[in-house]
């Protein structure tokens, strides 16, 4: 297997390169961040994932992190750079990231005595950035040209945090934009010895791939959007049941069950802001992009929706509110564009409601941005404890134990926003609204 760098180690990149280095790759990792390379070096993990741990203790020997970009390089024959690239006030992927970090690097192979290096872009950029951008940068800065000195890649991961290293080793698909055929084979060779599945992979142009990135994850969200619209159909008509449906319409193999759920709008770093860019990319060439904006919109309405319930069950003398879980999706402590801190912030909007939370990893992050404007606690059923009205906001699986001895309030309204809990369990003093189901409509 090849030596591998990987530039970048935050929660995708980190995972990257200690998935390389448990099936065999020798690695380095190269950050900016004297913590986070301190971490790495002494097998820890600098932020929670699944696995995480376990990979790093068990690849400490072929996996170690530095801080210099030439280091790196000499000692791999494939960088990949995982770097941030945020969303640029008109939509669009900055590069700044990127190009900083392709500075660096092609600086380093300027003064090599390498023949040749294949940097592999995984960030997520907007169609065209790597030919029209970050080519002739690497071209500028280490004096070789394309395919006589260096090769590249585009190469965008297709993963969801919670479950990074279970979507890197067993990936549905590699997707490979390649600047010569040879180096879209050395990439599938590596992915190859890397993955513990065998995956579709899809060699392309380098465009092309850039396309299928944010093309993939706008095509997600619309399907999500369509889900969530049936659910707000069904709370209107009685004996509807959204799971019913959705088991039935994911049955149809042009369909699929996957993301077709029923439940809150889709959050998290990637789907928003990747179908916005979709949007934005689309326009630039003269294509009316209507249905990845008409997702973004119905997302926003389906959150409307949740804090009318809430104000609707909410009794006039007791304002308490309790939400459990908040960040974007179980599993993560990540809160990006997480309907629970929108629901949040719009109920603190109102002015006459107590809010508790609780998430079994979110709260710090939470604490961050509402300090003490809202309640804080500890556990699942300290959240729920005298609260009038409770919002299950994600599927945690601690949550699914919550039954009567849970409630210590007479009524108590929960809204279960993903059906995860047994309404049998729950007790005569709970009125049980569950969305996508009669009766969540009012």
């Amino acid at each position: 297997m090849d030596q591998v760098s990987v530039v970048g180690l935050g929660r995708l990149g980190l995972c990257t390169a200690a998935c390389f280095a448990y099936r065999g790759a020798r690695v380095v990792g190269v950050d900016v961040d004297p913590r986070t390379i301190e971490l790495v070096n002494d097998a820890m993990p600098p932020f929670h994932e699944p696995r995480l741990p376990d990979l790093l203790r068990a690849a400490r020997d072929r996996l170690r992190a530095t801080a210099d970009h030439a280091e790196a390089l000499e000692a791999s024959d494939v960088t990949f750079l995982v770097v941030p690239t945020p969303s640029a006030p008109n939509g669009e992927f900055s590069d700044e990231h990127l190009q900083d970090a392709l500075r660096h690097l092609s600086r380093a192979l300027r003064a090599s005595a390498k023949s040749s290096h294949l940097f592999v872009i995984t960030s997520t950029v907007s169609p065209g950035t790597v030919e029209s951008r970050l080519i002739p940068l690497i071209e500028s800065e280490s004096g070789r040209s394309l395919h006589a000195g260096f090769e590249i890649c585009y190469n965008p991961e297709f993963i969801a945090l919670g479950s990074v290293i279970s979507d890197f080793l067993n990936p549905d698909l590699v997707l490979i934009g390649q600047s010569s055929e040879g180096a879209g084979a050395r990439l599938e060779r590596l992915y190859e010895a890397a993955c513990e599945n065998a995956p579709r992979i899809a060699r392309m142009s380098i465009v092309s791939a850039e396309i299928t990135k944010i093309a993939l994850n706008s095509y997600v969200t619309t399907k999500i959007g369509f889900a969530n619209t049936l659910a707000a159909i069904c709370e209107s008509i009685p004996s509807a049941d959204i799971d019913a449906i959705t088991g039935a319409l994911g049955a149809d193999r042009r369909i699929s069950p996957y993301t077709l759920t029923g439940g809150l709008p889709y959050g998290g770093p990637c789907f928003p802001r990747d179908n916005r860019a979709f949007t934005v990319f689309a326009e630039r060439h003269g294509v009316d992009a209507r249905i990845a904006a008409a997702s973004d919109a119905v997302n926003r309405l389906r959150l409307r929706d949740v804090a009318q319930m809430v104000h609707r069950y909410l009794p006039a003398t007791d304002r308490r509110v309790a939400i459990l879980g908040l960040s974007y999706k179980a599993g993560t402590p990540v809160i990006d564009e997480s309907p629970a801190i929108l629901l949040v912030r719009e109920l603190l909007r109102t002015g006459d409601v107590d809010v508790v939370v609780y998430d079994p990893l979110a709260v710090p992050a939470t604490r961050a941005i509402f300090d003490d404007r809202i309640a804080y606690a500890t556990s699942a059923r300290a959240c729920m404890d005298g609260a009038a009205l409770c919002v299950i906001m994600t599927p945690a699986p601690e949550f699914s134990d919550a039954d009567d001895t849970y409630i210590t309030r007479t009524p108590t309204t929960i809204i279960d926003c993903w059906r995860c809990l047994d309404p049998a369990r729950l007790g005569p003093r709970v009125r049980y609204v569950a969305l996508g189901r009669a009766g969540a409509g009012g």
